[in-house]
This record gives structure tokens, C-alpha cells and sequence, in this order.
């Protein structure tokens, strides 16, 4: 079976994306299953989160995004982490700009991953926070789009744009890409706005909101300076509990899916 390719964004920024993507990359891994994850943000953040420098690399996502090297030769393992990782540094920036130039040029990273697809369960990809040539990229391979975002009046703006962008995408890019789930991050129950935008956003989206709260949790903040998802920093904090939790929940969607 072929790998379930999840891009995680949000074209706002500060939303938790890249602990997002980091934290279910490593929560999957420890449920045995074989996990990618692929950094696509020139900050590097999910590499340096992974305990990777990213200044200190000879070849990154930049070089398989042009076609000069092959995920396979550029995947790396992180030492203690159970997940494979295609890593980012800021010369990617200038791969979304030569890609302006080229044919099919939103097909590059579709076109690299086809031979590593059966190789793995799971494929996370850490998306820019903008709409861009990378992140074009990134949606025009994937499955599915996890959107995480904080319970604040602005993010329900920034929603409707991405859901917009999301859905032009589908129809003119990649017709088979659909909505993963919306996933409320950085919660704080005591906040009356969180819970009020968290009821919208139940009220307009139903299903598709993750029943899984991230919460506000210094341990989730903390992790990605010692280069390690919260999973392994800290598995008995609450941001470890709640990324377990989030894929549990995934998974569930997916047997109820097949049984249905």
C-alpha cells in the first residue's frame, strides 16, 4: 500500500504547524509504522526541531526539488528518532523561484517522491506559511491538507482564505486532494474567545474539526531547542499526550472510513 501523504499547513503563521507535523510524524513512528517527514519551509524549523542543523548540510529538499538528487540519496535519519527526514535549509527559497521558470513545475515534488511512496505508511510535509511555489508543491502531492490553527478572531479570516486556496487547488492541481481535519492548537479553556471560536468553528465545520486539543504547554515549546519532538522530550506532558491522542484519532477516521 502506498504511503498517506498529509501536508500540514496554514498560510498564517505561529500556529503550531511545524510542532504539528513533527509531533505526529514521531507519534506515528512510535506506533511502528514506517514515517517521512519532509521539511519544506526554508526555516528549517521541523529539521532543526529533528535535532538537525540546517547551516551545517551539503544537500537538502532544494536539490530534489530541482532534480539533481533523489529523495532517497537526501533523506536522513535523525539519531534517536524513528522517522526519515528530507531537510530544509534557506537555499529553498531559491528552488520555488527557479521552479517559476519551469514546466509542470508544481509537479516537481510529486514527480521525486513516486519511487520512495512504498516505502513508507505516513508522509508529513511541514509547508511554508504562505502560499507559494513550495507550498503549491506540497498540495499538488498530497492526499490530504491538516490545518492547524489557534482559537482567535483572526484565524477564522485566515481559514476561509486557505479553504478557498485548498479548493482551487483540488480543482485545478490535484483533484483527488481533500481536507485532512482542522486542528485547534495552543488552546487555553480559560480563554472565553478560544472556546467561543472553537464552538464556530464545530458549528461551520462539523466532523472535520478534530475532536484532539493541543494545549498552551511550555514543555511543547521548550522541545524543539534541545532538537526533539515533545514525544521524546517530555512523554508525559500534555502536549505529548495530546499529539498521541491526535493520531489515534486519525487513525480511527481511517478504519471508519474502510468499514464504511
Amino acid at each position: 500500500m502506498a504511503a498517506r501523504i498529509i501536508a500540514v499547513a496554514n498560510q498564517k503563521g505561529g500556529v503550531g504547524k511545524t510542532t504539528t507535523c513533527v509531533n505526529l510524524a514521531a507519534a506515528f513512528a512510535s506506533m511502528n509504522y514506517p514515517v517521512a517527514m519532509l521539511d519544506l519551509d526554508p526555516q528549517g524549523n521541523a529539521t532543526t526541531g529533528s535535532g538537525i542543523e540546517p547551516r551545517k548540510l551539503m544537500v537538502s529538499a532544494c536539490e530534489v526539488l530541482l532534480g539533481e538528487r533523489s529523495v532517497q540519496d537526501t533523506m536522513l535519519q535523525p539519531e534517536g528518532l524513528r522517522y526519515d527526514l528530507l531537510p530544509s535549509k534557506g537555499d529553498l527559497t531559491a528552488a520555488a523561484v527557479f521552479l517559476l521558470q519551469q514546466d509542470e513545475r508544481e509537479y516537481a515534488l510529486k514527480r521525486a517522491l513516486k519511487p520512495i511512496l512504498a516505502q513508507y505508511a505516513w508522509i508529513f510535509i511541514d509547508c511554508p506559511p504562505s502560499l507559494n511555489m513550495l507550498t503549491l508543491n506540497a498540495l499538488a502531492a498530497a492526499d490530504s491538507v491538516l490545518i492547524p490553527m489557534q482559537c482567535e478572531y483572526y484565524a477564522l479570516e485566515g481559514l476561509s482564505a486557505l479553504l478557498n486556496t485548498i479548493e482551487q487547488v483540488h480543482s485545478s492541481v490535484n483533484q483527488n486532494l481533500e481536507i485532512e481535519g482542522i486542528l485547534r492548537t495552543m488552546y487555553d479553556g480559560r480563554n472565553n474567545l478560544a472556546a467561543a471560536v472553537s464552538e464556530q468553528l464545530i458549528e461551520n465545520f462539523g466532523d472535520r474539526v478534530y475532536r484532539t486539543l493541543v494545549p498552551r504547554n511550555i514543555r511543547v515549546a521548550e522541545a524543539p531547542s534541545y532538537g526533539l519532538p515533545v514525544l521524546m522530550y517530555d512523554p508525559s506532558s500534555k502536549g505529548a499526550i495530546a499529539h498521541l491522542a491526535l493520531a489515534g484519532e486519525m487513525l480511527r477516521r481511517y478504519e471508519k472510513k474502510e468499514t464504511a
